[in-house]
């Protein structure tokens, strides 16, 4: 009961956040790349969080810059998974072949890549947009969670009852994406989760480096200019550097708890 009620709040604020993204264009009192006021505002006289170093009001960059910074996330998300799900189902089914020897050791090479160090270097020279920083993290991201769902598949496969079905002329096609699949589906979203934190703090901490898109607005960007304006030594830390710090500490933590919410439920359901 105690993990369904952590995974429910985690769910409803990440759901708010999420509301709050698609709906940024409404939302938003001002135009977040527009001069709308003098610079360094102070909050209040229309701006909720005042305005940065030229005038930008604050609150409207934070509201489109979820949007970026949930994209990389979840796109980034979505393409570690695919990956992952693909060689670590089909190593795990062949287990002991020559495909699962070849898919190991491609596994084996991105694991010996430097994660965050190639990261920075792909970022840098591909001058990777929002898209291509989700593309650069999904497929550097995927060998760690290959290797769970494998040994997952290799315990799967020796149930019995997939031992019946494939005796019956199952082709394993359909045994693995009809039941190997389904078998994973716990496992999956857990990491899911997880690879969607881990996405939202790459975004922000190569943003903060300065090899985000400058004309993109995210909560690591605002950091990075924030900090490149000295904002850190003034008084306008206060509305510039802590809403969206706070917004990464939100969903993060929404993110963490609907994971302990998952590894809970499964930890129960084994038991």
């Amino acid at each position: 009961m105690r993990n369904k009620l952590v995974g429910g709040i985690g769910a409803g604020l990440l759901l708010l956040v999420v509301l709050t993204a698609v709906f940024a264009p409404v939302l938003a009192p001002f135009d977040p790349s527009a001069v709308s006021a003098a610079p360094l505002l102070p909050p209040g006289g229309g701006h909720l969080l005042g305005t940065n170093d030229i005038g930008q009001d604050i609150f409207s960059e934070l509201l489109h810059g979820a949007r970026s910074s949930l994209l990389v996330g979840g796109l980034s998300a979505a393409i570690s998974l695919t990956l992952a799900l693909a060689v670590g189902m089909l190593s795990g089914w062949f287990a002991g072949t020559w495909l699962d020897r070849l898919l190991m050791k491609l596994t084996a090479f991105f694991l010996t890549l430097p994660f965050i160090p190639a990261v920075i270097v792909l970022a840098a020279f591909s001058g990777a947009g929002t898209a291509g920083m989700a593309v650069i993290l999904g497929v550097l991201s995927w060998p760690e969670t290959a290797r769970v769902l494998r040994a997952q598949t290799i315990q799967i496969r020796a149930r019995d009852y997939l031992q019946s079905i494939r005796a019956m002329g199952a082709g394993d096609w359909y045994i693995l994406t009809r039941h190997v699949l389904r078998e994973l589906l716990p496992l999956v979203l857990y990491q899911a989760v997880l690879r969607v934190k881990s996405g939202i703090l790459m975004e922000s901490s190569m943003s903060f480096l300065g090899l985000g898109t400058p004309l993109v607005k995210s909560w690591g960007s605002m950091i990075f200019y924030a900090q490149s304006r000295n904002a850190l030594i003034t008084g306008a830390w206060v509305w510039w550097v802590i809403p969206p710090g706070l917004c990464i500490c939100l969903v993060c933590l929404a993110l963490m708890m609907i994971s302990y919410s998952l590894e809970g439920g499964g930890e129960e359901g084994s038991a």
